[in-house]
């Protein structure tokens, strides 16, 4: 019998067959004591068990590449972090096994990160990952991770480690569901750059049948367990139609009636670059300079590496528009060079461009790098901050590029709802605004982006959100200048008509989401586009305004 669930969808695309459920996790290693002439010895095994997994993730990450590859190295430093090893050998010290030290641990350490807000709780799972492939190992047992089969089927689990979505093989994994995490998690964010259609924060998903046929709509979040054979070629016919529009889908983005809104990918580094290139993308709206910095949190990367890493992306979009984002560390991106260790709450303290402000040497040779690499290449280049708060930020951001020598646009990235409700105020210091809707959607409802309990509130649908963007857009063009988005709603083809409706002038994204948007967009007006804006800023919840902007966009 044919029933109907409803998660978060987080990548587009129609997936179905039978349920697979992810392997059983590592069970809780016994408590037993060791002598004190075992200790050295269990130390022993500890470092050799954390050394190999750091190696395994390493190489996982260089298989996989991309933006996968920047997941699971910072995975592979959690591994190896020096005060997680530092407790682990106290532990054992005082008794405990190698296999019971790690456990006790990284429980500790979990617990740290559960009750830190903001980005860190999301990173549970990762270090959940991480504790049970190396209890794994030192128990001897298989790892847990993605089942083994030769068929095709979707995959169910409680949460999805980096690790294994980003080795997913798309011939095999139709598509997957997880009870946890929210739309911007990084098991989301490597969905979309897979091209794997995928359902996330869905209660009870866990419960369904080994060997049930589902289907699943990444793009709605519905999910059909045993789907009637007039759901299934509904469902099919409509991911044709989609297949099709996308193959005819080419060149700028732009509506039915010629509006242009140039559609830019969010990449990591010079190796997203092939991917966005490959699907059209007509810029970098998004360059994350922060993966350069993470490679070492002990220190800041030399100018002369920060300018190779920066001309690879530079050179790749000739006449194209390549917007940076400065270093945003803090809160997730600790980075030890940089941000305090002491904070209580790391998400609301110095984070992003305040951290820079803190160290203007480091935000001095990032700007000088992106000065120099740039030099001489036919590239518009622009710069911008994030976390900015209000004018006083913006100036001070404005004015170190100045100082730095810097050719190029320099812009604010509206993420705090004061730099919204002020953004005329900031467009005095700055030259273009980006709407980075993840964090804003955070701030603006007291929502933790990484926690599924409250990802209704973390909906780029909802309303209170649409009005922030709308704000944004609103002052940009009584300023004469751009605003545009380069948070996770950019990638919704949908919620993309109505951010070109509310005024947006540039959409970046996840480069597999580029073409979808392309397509979707080339079947409005901008008059249709307005008119979805307007229908869905006048509803009370996110689910109305969506149904409220596809029944305009229908013709309803």
């Amino acid at each position: 019998m044919e029933t109907t669930l409803r998660g978060v969808g987080v990548s587009h695309g129609v997936a179905i067959g039978e349920v697979r459920h992810m392997g059983t996790a590592v069970l809780e290693p016994p408590a037993r004591q060791i002598t004190a002439d075992e200790a050295e010895r269990e130390q022993g095994r500890a470092r050799k068990a954390v050394e190999a997994v750091s190696a395994d993730l390493t190489a996982r990450g260089q298989l996989a590449g991309g933006e996968a590859q920047h997941v699971l190295e910072a995975q592979a430093m959690i591994a190896t972090d020096p005060e997680l090893m530092a407790d682990v050998d106290r532990r054992i010290a005082v008794g405990s096994t190698a296999e019971r030290g790690i456990y006790d641990a990284f429980a500790s350490y979990r617990d740290l990160l559960a009750g830190a807000g903001e980005y860190m709780a999301g990173r549970v799972a990762d270090l959940d990952d991480v504790r049970n492939r190396i209890v794994a190992r030192l128990l001897g047992v298989p790892m847990p991770g993605v089942p083994d089969s030769d068929e095709p089927y979707v995959l169910i689990a409680r949460d999805l480690a980096p690790a294994d979505t980003a080795l997913l093989d798309p011939t095999l994994v139709l598509g997957f569901v997880t009870e946890e995490g929210g739309p911007t998690s990084h098991s989301a964010i490597l969905a979309r750059a897979l091209g794997v259609p995928a359902i996330v924060a869905l209660p009870g998903a866990g419960e369904i049948a080994e060997g049930t046929i589902i289907a699943v709509d990444g793009s709605t979040g519905d999910l059909f367990v045993e789907p009637s054979d007039e759901k299934r070629a509904e469902l099919e016919a409509a991911a044709a139609e989609r297949k099709a529009a996308l193959a005819a889908s080419s060149g700028p983005g732009a509506t039915s009636d010629g509006h242009k809104v140039p559609l830019l990918a969010n990449v990591g580094g010079p190796a997203d670059v092939p991917t966005a290139v490959e699907a059209g993308a007509e810029g970098v709206g998004l360059f994350r300079t922060e993966f350069l910095f993470l490679d070492d949190s002990k220190k800041a990367p030399s100018e002369e590496k920060q300018i190779e890493s920066y001309r690879k992306v530079l050179e790749a979009f000739p006449e194209g528009r390549v917007v940076v984002r400065v270093l945003d560390a803090g809160a997730d991106k600790p980075l030890d060079f940089l941000t305090p260790a002491d904070e209580p709450n790391p998400a609301l303290g110095v984070r992003g461009l305040r951290s820079l402000l803190d160290h203007p040497d480091v935000l001095r040779t990032q700007l000088t790098a992106l000065a120099k690499a740039a030099e001489g290449l036919p590239v518009y280049l622009e710069v911008m901050a994030p976390m900015v708060a209000d004018r006083t930020d913006a100036k001070a951001f404005a004015d170190a590029c100045r100082a730095a020598g810097l050719k190029a646009k320099f812009g604010a990235m509206v993420e705090i709802p004061s730099a919204a409700l002020r953004a005329r105020s900031i467009l005095q210091e700055v030259e273009f605004l980006s709407l980075g809707t993840n964090d804003l959607a955070q701030y603006a409802f007291a929502a933790d982006r990484q926690v599924g309990a409250v990802s209704r509130l973390q909906d780029p649908w909802q309303p209170a959100l649409l009005d922030l963007i709308a704000m944004s857009a609103d002052a940009a063009r009584a300023e004469g200048k751009s605003c545009g988005v380069c948070g996770e709603a950019a990638s919704d083809p949908l919620l993309a008509c109505v951010l070109t409706g509310l005024g947006v002038t540039s959409l970046s994204m996840g480069a597999a989401s580029i073409p979808y948007v392309r397509a979707t967009l080339a079947k409005y007006t901008l008059a249709q586009c307005e008119r979805a804006a307007a229908a869905a800023r006048a509803c009370d919840s996110a689910d109305e305004a969506r149904v409220a902007a596809q029944a305009v966009l229908s013709g309803e």
